[in-house]
Parts: C-alpha cells; sequence; structure tokens
C-alpha cells in the first residue's frame, strides 16, 4: 500500500517528521539512524576542514593517516595493508592477467576459512580498448564484444586465487548481495545492439554465484529488472523487494523499486527464472511534510530532511525506444544527480548521491540518504557542501560506494576530484578518515589520483577490501578496529 500524501501530513503534524528547519545537532542525531553532522545548512569544505571534518574529531577515528613509503595507501598508525588483485600484474588461475578498472565487490564466506569476494569490472566500450578486458572463458559470456564482468577471488592467509565469475558484459559499475549469498553485478550502460560492436542489448543486471561456478554458465540478464544505466542494488529481506539507483543525467537519474511477483521465493538463482516482465518496476515520488511535490532530491538542504515516499509504476521497463528515465514526465517522479551507492542494513537502505552541479536545483558535494521501507520515508543523513579546492587534502566530496559497518556507522568511497579517501561517518554525522590513495597516476605537476570503489568489509568484521579503480587494485586492510563513539 502506498504512502498518500495526506497519511504523510498528518503523520508529520502528530509527530514532528518531515523538514527539520531548527535544533540542535544533538536532537537531530537522536533520531533513528541519523547521521547529523550540523544543525545549519549544507556544511562548507572550509568548515569541514577548520573543525578537522576532514581530518578527523578528537576521540573519534585512528587518527592521522601516515603517508606510506611505497606511494600505495596512507592509513593511521598500527593499519597495515595487502595488495590482493593488480591489473597487469597478478593472473587468474587460467593465466590471463587480472581485469582493470576494478569496482563494486562483495565478500562471502568460503570454503575451509577463505573468504570470497566478487568484483566487478567497470569497463565501457569495445573490448579493443582494453588492455586488459574480463577473459572469454567459455560458458560465461553474455557477450563476446563487450570487455566487462566479474571475477570472483579467493583469499586465504598464504594464498590468493581468481578466476572469471561472468564476461561479456560492460560498464560493470557497482551492484549489491543477496540475503542468499550470491552477487548482483549491474550493467551501468543503455547501449543496444549494434553500438560500439555489441552483439547483444546491454544494461541489465546479472546473478553471479561466488560458490557454485556452473551456476554462473550461460549467464542470463534479470530483464524484470529494466534496462537503463544500473548502479546499485539492495535486496530487503523483509519484504522480498529490490531497491536499485541508477546513475544518469538529461535528466537525473531516478529510484526504483521492483515488487516479485505473488509466490516468488527469493534463492540462489531464483532470478534468472523470471519472465522478462515479472513484478512490477516503479520510480520513486517524494513530497514533504506538507504535501508537497519535490522534483529532486538536491532541494533537500538540511540534515533530518525528511520526505514520504510514492511509488510510480515504469511503463516500458526494458526501454525499446524511450530511456526508462525518459519517460516519465514532469511532475510525476522525484529525480537526483549520480544516484550511486547502496547498502541494506538497519532495517532498510543507506542511498548515495556522488554530487550535484548545474544539472540539479541546488548544488551539493555528497549526499547520503536512508531509506526506511517500514515507514516509506526517505531521510537525509549526510550532507557535504561544494569543495572548493580538492587538490588540498582536508574536507571530503564524492561519496559513491559505501557499506554499514560492524563498528558503527559507515564507511565509505571518494569518488570526487583530488585526493581520494575511505573515510567513515559515525552515527552523529562526525566523520574521519581511514585511507589516503597516494598512487599519482598523473604527472608531479599534474598529479591525479584514482577513486576508491568496492569498500566491503570481511564476514568476520576483521578486514576492511577496498578497490583503487585505476588500474585495479584490490587491498585489504586491517587494523586495531574499534567501535566507534556517536
Amino acid at each position: 500500500m502506498s504512502l498518500t500524501r495526506r497519511d504523510f501530513t498528518a503523520k508529520s503534524a502528530m509527530t514532528g517528521a518531515g523538514v527539520a528547519l531548527a535544533g540542535s545537532v544533538g536532537a537531530l542525531a537522536t533520531a533513528p539512524n541519523a547521521l547529523a553532522s550540523t544543525d545549519t545548512d549544507v556544511e562548507s569544505a572550509a568548515e569541514q576542514s577548520t573543525s578537522g571534518h576532514g581530518h578527523g574529531h578528537p576521540g573519534v577515528g585512528y587518527g592521522p593517516l601516515v603517508a606510506d613509503p611505497d606511494g600505495l595507501l596512507a592509513l593511521p598508525a598500527g593499519f597495515k595493508y595487502r595488495v590482493i588483485t593488480y591489473s597487469g600484474k597478478t593472473k587468474l588461475e587460467s593465466g590471463e592477467f587480472t581485469p582493470s578498472n576494478h569496482d563494486g565487490t562483495s565478500t562471502f564466506d568460503g570454503p575451509r576459512g577463505a573468504t570470497l569476494l566478487v568484483n566487478n569490472h567497470e569497463l565501457a566500450g569495445p573490448r579493443a580498448n582494453w588492455p586488459h578486458p574480463v577473459p572469454l572463458t567459455e560458458g560465461l559470456v553474455y557477450d563476446p564484444a563487450a570487455a566487462g564482468g566479474c571475477t570472483v577471488v579467493e583469499v586465504r592467509r598464504d594464498h590468493v586465487a581468481e578466476w572469471v565469475g561472468i564476461a561479456g558484459t560492460a560498464t560493470n559499475c557497482a551492484g549489491g548481495n543477496t540475503p542468499w549469498d550470491t552477487w548482483l553485478t549491474c550493467e551501468e550502460t543503455e547501449d543496444k545492439t549494434g553500438t560500439n560492436g555489441f552483439t547483444k542489448d546491454h544494461g541489465y543486471v546479472f546473478e553471479v554465484d561466488p560458490v557454485d561456478r556452473r551456476a554462473n554458465r550461460n549467464p542470463k540478464p534479470i530483464k524484470a529488472l529494466g534496462r537503463y544505466a544500473h548502479e546499485a542494488v539492495v535486496v530487503d529481506p523483509k519484504r522480498g523487494h529490490l531497491y536499485l539507483t541508477e546513475d544518469a543525467a538529461n535528466p537525473n537519474g531516478l529510484l526504483y523499486r521492483w515488487t516479485p511477483p505473488e509466490h516468488f521465493h527469493h534463492g540462489r538463482g531464483k532470478l534468472r527464472t523470471l519472465a522478462d516482465d515479472a513484478g512490477v518496476l516503479e520510480a520513486f515520488k517524494c513530497f514533504d511534510s506538507g504535501g508537497k511535490f519535490v522534483d529532486d532530491l538536491s532541494r533537500a538542504t538540511k540534515i533530518g530532511t525528511v520526505y514520504g515516499v510514492d511509488w510510480v509504476t515504469v511503463p516500458d521497463r526494458d526501454a525499446k525506444s524511450t530511456s526508462v528515465r525518459k519517460q516519465f514526465a514532469a511532475g510525476e517522479v522525484t529525480r537526483a544527480r549520480k544516484l550511486e551507492g547502496m547498502w541494506w542494513g538497519d532495517g532498510g537502505t543507506y542511498i548515495v548521491s556522488s554530487f550535484a552541479r548545474t544539472e540539479s536545483p541546488v548544488q551539493h558535494d555528497g549526499a547520503v540518504w536512508f531509506y526506511d521501507p517500514k515507514r516509506r520515508t526517505l531521510t537525509l543523513k549526510v550532507l557535504l557542501g561544494v569543495n572548493p579546492d580538492p587538490s588540498v587534502d582536508g574536507a571530503f566530496d564524492g561519496p559513491d560506494n559505501i557499506t554499514v559497518s560492524p563498528y558503527g556507522g559507515l564507511v565509505i568511497a571518494e569518488d570526487g576530484e583530488g585526493v581520494q579517501h575511505l573515510f567513515g561517518a559515525t552515527d552523529s554525522g562526525r566523520t574521519y578518515p581511514i585511507a589516503r590513495n597516494e598512487l599519482n597516476i598523473g604527472t608531479a605537476e599534474k598529479p591525479e589520483y584514482s577513486e576508491f570503489t568496492g569498500v566491503t568489509f570481511s564476514p568476520d568484521g576483521k578486514t576492511l577490501y577496498a578497490n583503487i579503480q585505476t588500474p585495479g587494485i584490490m587491498l585489504a586492510i586491517t587494523g586495531p578496529w574499534k567501535r566507534q563513539k556517536k
């Protein structure tokens, strides 16, 4: 049952929900799952830096980052890293080099104490463009003209192995794990047959099993989830819904919800058995506590802003002639720029909007929202002001991949300009650095640092895995993890 404007307005009047126009940091931080960083408007990058926001608050985090003599990864004192895979250097079981452009990743329990990771490789366009595409392993190829896909990495204390999970897909960006311990890999493209020499349409979600290699044979897109520039996906383990983000512009992308058909039961490999039009795919539509329609999420400039959410059915989910996001007229759905990473936790899903610029009503350098499916509300948890000088190490900007930390709060991968970090955010919104990418892929005069991707903890919570996308490096970070103060 959808939450109507009348229902939400009435509830807001009784409970005080809605746009938080005033209130102390403490008051905002007491809200469920709140990540309130300030009680003012969008926090400026200068305030982040001068308040210690970009370098960690006293008593929060793990202290300052220590430069790496090997020029790869700066970490706090007491922490260390291990290179797991490195494109062009490490090799698959079959002898080919590890593919490049590591992106979304998740971990799973493997046999005999091993950790398994499924790692996306975000490779767009023709295979010929990439020195290290995902190898076209027999039986695991969707489209032989496409360069992307996933590898499965098995990590033991003294051994690493890697093999292909799926090949012949395109622009595998993020994705999400499932309650039944598989990985859903998302194609961030709308390329159709004939584009870039592709032999099949792209822009789908595929399921990859990290344990059963036979289950990955003859890849089949889950067309019921729609064809668009997919970013990430999460599964509601209680209700069975899937939520999906879209990273697109002109117009800005959408948040989607897929409702399974009646009597459908989730499980390993079940999604690929669905009919192309199975279930219902919908896009979100938000409204404030006064019942006013919200056209774009960037309109929210206060931490603690709460919107009610309705869902609007997608007319043509396979986008045969018109991109899904373009099938809606003004006023029908809510949009947001750079809808990126998602992670399920705390009874709902955290959703990232990396930044907003001239294509959005209000500019910012990153926002994290929390959707509560029980209350059918969307709450703004983190909001970063525009960073005036990303080349200076200080303020954080451009959040992308995200995970819920077993030590409280969130861990976020940066995909902004300039300096790139992994950083944490406590339940009250205080942020702290965890790592800094020190691998300069530019020049001494014009340094350039690749984004972090694929941030995820091992099943036992002792190791934080993350990728440097270019050239494609998977890292395992260990150290004196501790529960963070709120």
